[in-house]
């Protein structure tokens, strides 16, 4: 269990970054560049006094997952798009991740959005001490196959520890057969992806994320300098160039890549194309009933 004044960090980040995502949510309109929600989600983040736990991600239609824009990214919203606002803020490693999904202009996918929401509510209502892992995957299946939809079946919540985004337990979107019961003390993220695709995803090109996977000498000083500011700013928590105070680091990024100290995670890619979305919330296992961390002060 936490104490206190760890407990305090989580409830921060998660309502720091519920009101992120409901601030980039709704700066999701035609024309916007997706560069400036990106920055703005960040910018808020940081100047609420956290640090920021992943860059933010900006998936659009059948991108389910790790797309953020690069440097130089001209790209905006067209009427039609189905936007995945995913982001997370983290104070002294403790993290608050969070997601939602909005349309731009048209309501041609507002089932496909709502059926995500409804998912991710559902499991909210029941999780908590004692609940199997493949409880949660039942009732997200459940739900968003009765609306007509497939849930994602090779994407999945996730267990956070401390400085560690993707701990221990994966929370499934469907009956995976695990049957794990959750833990006082346990930090868990929901994120129902659904889908009227085939409910697969695949790799996609190579994205603008990465983290270190390795530490090793570095000839070059200007790029160890980096790999230090790295290593000091964002710890073991995934980064992109743009989120970088540091000149030229998308060259310094790729760089170490190709030596082997960062990876880069790929786009995720729903297999037949069909238009994804998904909607996250952070929980903590204090109880039979798990206190939501990702509340927005609007109440959502």
């Amino acid at each position: 269990m936490l104490d206190e004044k760890d407990l305090e960090k989580l409830r921060k980040a998660g309502r720091v970054a519920a009101n992120a995502r409901e601030k980039g949510m709704a700066m999701v309109k035609e024309g916007v560049k997706l560069f400036d929600v990106a920055e703005e989600v960040e910018g808020y983040i940081r100047s609420q006094g956290c640090k920021l736990a992943f860059p933010c991600n900006i998936s659009v239609n059948e991108i389910a997952a790790h797309y953020t824009p690069s440097v130089n990214d001209k790209l905006t919203f067209e009427i039609g798009d189905v936007v995945k606002i995913d982001c997370g803020a983290h104070v002294d490693g403790f993290v608050g991740d969070t997601a939602g999904t909005v349309e731009v202009g048209t309501r041609r996918f507002t089932d496909l959005i709502d059926t995500a929401k409804e998912a991710r509510n559902t499991v909210m209502e029941f999780i908590g001490e004692g609940i199997p892992v493949r409880e949660i995957g039942v009732a997200v299946n459940g739900t968003i196959q009765k609306h007509g939809f497939q849930p994602i079946r090779n994407l999945s919540g996730h267990q956070i520890k401390p400085y560690c985004l993707h701990a221990g337990l994966s929370i499934p979107n469907f009956d995976d057969g695990n049957d794990t019961k959750l833990e006082q003390g346990m930090i868990i993220a929901c994120e129902p992806f659904a889908t009227n695709g085939e409910g697969l995803i695949v790799a996609g090109r190579p994205g603008n994320i990465c983290r270190i996977i390795r530490e090793g000498p570095i000839a070059d000083p200007k790029l160890q300098d980096f790999f230090d500011y790295i290593k000091e700013e964002f710890s073991t928590f995934p980064f992109c160039a743009r989120s970088c105070d540091y000149p030229n680091a998308t060259v310094l990024m790729n760089k170490l890549v190709r030596h082997g100290i960062l990876s880069s995670y790929a786009l995720l890619v729903e297999k037949k194309k069909g238009c994804v979305s998904q909607f996250e919330h952070t929980v903590y296992i204090s109880g039979k009933r798990a206190e939501v961390m990702t509340i927005s002060d609007a109440g959502y």
